[in-house]
Formats: structure tokens, C-alpha cells, sequence
């Protein structure tokens, strides 16, 4: 039987990142009525379909959470969703989702979104997203908004875990054989894998003894090298300020916030770390490049933003965005 609920739902939140995916009912009021969690949200490897199943995970568990019998359970689904990087695959996720039937009203965005609107008060400022890749995005209260297609390398990006663990192995290989300059990461690189040498390591990736997904245990490796003075890996930190900074700066341009105070939010597992040299140089060249904004790491779960921006279409109260901040900070 269900239980009595102190407003009607207004939102259902999707969060939907690679590896994992939270689900939040919200009341008009704010109240959290129920959470769920399931795996990682991958349309490009498990197909449109299957990726959708995964968000039905967790919307099932919210929804017996808020004692829901059955579908619709929202006036409106907010979904910020990984790999929704292209207006065409929102479009096409939100169809697949309205097909379920959850809500009346489906809003598909892309993940870092959901960062965004969780670090600020209102939809106004930029958020930069270093975790596996890099992403950035940008929003304003009318409803502009700035982004990247962040599609990797054929997009113009660089960074995140996967392109400084591959940098940092480029460049350590060239070390060891004489093509490039010293660097401690020829040694430490393969260190971390309890090998000698980066021939070791290179064989051990080719032939499999090594997943290639691993590789991204090399990033805190390549920072500790970085902070203890090495060239190139400070170069390679460098590198990756430079950037978070680039991608910020483009968006505030766009967005016609370069001469105003506003927040840049940081988020995703590099920038979250908070390593000393890499946050000293984005503070630095953010400064130079957009003296008025103000840097910040988010550490609210992505999952209030997806709630709030759907308060936000739903002209709540303010009470509302308080009570939901509450539960979840």
C-alpha cells in the first residue's frame, strides 16, 4: 500500500554516469520521497535500449522507496545522463525514456549538467568536468547555455584520466629508449605494476597482461612524479590546466559572463583530488584568463543537480530548493 506523500511528485531525477546510476523522487516541497541506485549508464556499448533498463533499475527502487505501486510516478523526468553529448542522442534518450512511461514530461541533458546545477543557487555559471575524459558546460537563468560535444580527440579534447595516463606512457617510453628526455615516470610507471622497466610494461599492455583500462592507475603516479619536481610530468600537469582553464574561458566568453563574478565549478575524480600543483595553476591561469570567476570544487552528488534543474522548470518554491539541498548536503 502506498504511503501518504506530502506533495504531489514533481520530479523524477536521473543521474547516469559510466559506472553508476541514481535515481531521486522529489515532492513539489522538496521532500525526498525515495532514492535508488543501479550500474552505469553505456548506450554506446550496450545499445539505447538496454542502457534505458539500467535507468529502470533504479527508478523501481525510488519508486518502492516512496511506496509508488506503478507508473507514472513524476509530473517530470530530469535526466542528466552520460553520453548524451549530441542534441540528437538527447533527443533520443528522452524518447526512450517518455516511452517507459515514468513521467508526463521527460528533460535529457548531459551528466555534467547535473554538476553544474548542484554546486550553484541558481542556473548561472560553468562547470568543468576531469574524471575518465573532460567535459564543460556553461548555463545562465534564461536559458542559454554553452557546451562542448566532448566526443574525445576528434572533438578537440584532451585530458582526464585516460588522456594523462596515455601522455604520461607516451612519454615515459620515449624516455627509456632515447627518443625523448629523461623522466622519472620511465621508472615509476612501470613501478606501479611491480615491473622494471617500460619495455615491461608496453609488452604487458600489448599482450593483455595488462588491461588496458588499468592504465588509469597511473594518474596518481604521474602527479606524485610531478610534485616532487620532474619536467616532464609537471609539463604534462601543466597541460591539463591549461585545458580545464581553456574550456572554462570559451564558455564564459559564450555565455557573456568573462566581466562578471560567477563560479566555475570543478568536478570529476581529477579535479575532486584536489592535487596541490594542478589546482595552484588552474587557480592562476583562470585568473589571467577570467579574472571575475570564482573556482570551486563540487562535492554535492550530481544527483541534486538533475533534481534541481527539475525544480527549476517547475518554478518551485524556494523553500523547496532548501529542503531538497538538506537532504542530500
Amino acid at each position: 500500500m502506498g504511503v501518504s506523500r506530502p506533495s504531489p511528485v514533481a520530479v523524477l531525477a536521473l543521474d547516469a554516469g559510466n559506472s553508476k546510476t541514481d535515481a531521486a523522487l522529489v515532492a513539489a516541497d522538496g521532500t525526498v520521497l525515495g532514492t535508488g541506485r543501479s550500474g552505469g549508464f553505456q548506450p554506446p556499448r550496450t545499445g539505447i535500449g538496454p542502457a534505458v533498463d539500467v535507468l529502470g533499475e533504479a527508478v523501481a527502487e525510488a519508486a518502492s522507496a516512496a511506496g509508488l505501486a506503478g507508473p507514472p510516478y513524476a509530473v517530470r523526468v530530469s535526466a542528466c545522463l552520460a553520453n548524451a553529448d549530441l542534441p540528437v542522442e538527447e533527443r533520443q534518450l528522452a524518447d526512450a525514456i517518455a516511452a517507459r512511461g515514468w513521467a508526463r514530461a521527460v528533460e535529457v541533458r548531459n551528466d555534467t549538467f547535473a554538476i553544474l546545477r548542484a554546486g550553484v543557487d541558481r542556473p548561472r555559471g560553468v562547470a568543468v568536468v576531469c574524471g575518465a575524459g573532460i567535459n564543460c558546460v556553461g548555463m545562465v537563468p534564461d536559458g542559454r547555455t554553452a557546451r562542448f560535444p566532448a566526443l574525445g580527440r576528434i572533438s578537440g579534447d584532451w585530458g582526464g584520466g585516460s588522456g594523462l595516463a596515455e601522455e604520461a606512457v607516451w612519454w615515459a617510453a620515449r624516455a627509456e629508449d632515447g627518443r625523448g628526455g629523461p623522466t622519472a615516470l620511465a621508472k615509476a610507471l612501470p613501478g606501479h605494476f611491480g615491473l622494471t622497466a617500460m619495455a615491461g610494461l608496453i609488452e604487458a599492455v600489448h599482450l593483455g597482461g595488462i588491461l588496458r583500462g588499468r592504465l588509469h592507475e597511473l594518474v596518481p603516479v604521474l602527479f606524485a612524479v610531478a610534485a616532487e619536481g620532474d619536467a616532464v610530468a609537471s609539463a604534462i600537469v601543466e597541460r591539463q590546466a591549461r585545458e580545464v582553464v581553456a574550456m572554462a574561458s570559451v564558455a564564459l566568453e559564450r555565455l557573456g559572463l568573462l566581466a562578471e563574478e560567477v563560479p566555475v565549478l570543478l568536478g570529476g575524480g581529477i579535479l575532486a583530488a584536489r592535487h596541490p600543483q594542478l589546482d595552484a595553476r588552474i587557480a592562476e591561469l583562470l585568473a589571467a584568463r577570467a579574472p571575475h570567476a570564482r573556482p570551486s570544487v563540487v562535492t554535492a552528488p550530481p544527483v541534486l543537480g538533475a533534481a534541481l534543474l527539475g525544480l527549476d522548470a517547475a518554478a518551485a518554491p524556494a523553500e523547496a530548493y532548501e529542503r531538497l539541498r538538506a537532504h542530500f548536503e
